[in-house]
């Protein structure tokens, strides 16, 4: 299994929307996350491209002059789709590829809000660690209840007996930015 144990946090791959999404805190938050990772220098990985929510975590790492490693998938970069990586990218053939490389590169993860794609990483990772493929500290950052739905969603399938309550806390669950700081990430790794 690849994990983490109690090693200082130096990369955090970042989940989050191409989109910026209806409500204005979604982008303060995800400029407040790359800020908070910036200033505790911690580099970020995540998906490429400049759109959304991706864009601003990423360009406030930039400014705080963080390495950002955007991972894209070489479809997404005909007709630049997605718009320039701020920082180093590295093209790979498939989706899957990518979540391997995302994984491998990190010390954890944390996910805000997005679509099916934000999905799909956010529950990739959250298999491979019942698979024991890592241990790597998820966090979901709930920006004013987006995550909630999904939360009532978990909880069901624990009272179904689908998820056990272990896997349940596999999940970090974090609510609004302000103040927020990775010290339950950080723990997780104690």
């Amino acid at each position: 299994m690849e994990g983490v144990s109690v090693r200082k946090i130096k990369k955090i791959c970042v989940f989050c929307g191409a989109n910026s999404g209806k409500d204005v805190a979604f982008v303060n938050a995800a400029f407040h996350l790359g800020e908070v990772l910036g200033k505790r220098k911690i580099d970020l990985v995540y998906g490429g491209g400049k759109l959304g929510l991706m864009g601003c975590v990423s360009t406030a790492v930039a400014q705080h002059e963080r390495q950002v490693l955007g991972i894209i998938p070489s479809a997404f970069t005909i007709n630049n789709l997605v718009g320039e990586t701020c920082g180093k990218e590295i093209k790979v053939a498939t989706m899957q590829e990518r979540l391997v490389m995302m994984m491998e590169l990190s010390y954890a993860f944390i996910a805000l809000p997005g679509g099916f794609g934000t999905l799909e990483e956010l529950f990739q990772m959250i298999s491979w660690t019942q698979l024991s493929i890592h241990n790597k500290p998820i966090g979901v950052l709930n920006i004013n209840g987006f995550f909630n739905g999904l939360l009532s969603f978990v909880d069901h399938a624990v009272k179904q007996e689908f998820i056990t309550p272990r896997a349940r806390k596999i999940l970090i669950w974090l609510t609004n930015c302000k103040p927020f700081d990775l010290n339950l990430i950080q723990h997780y790794l104690s």
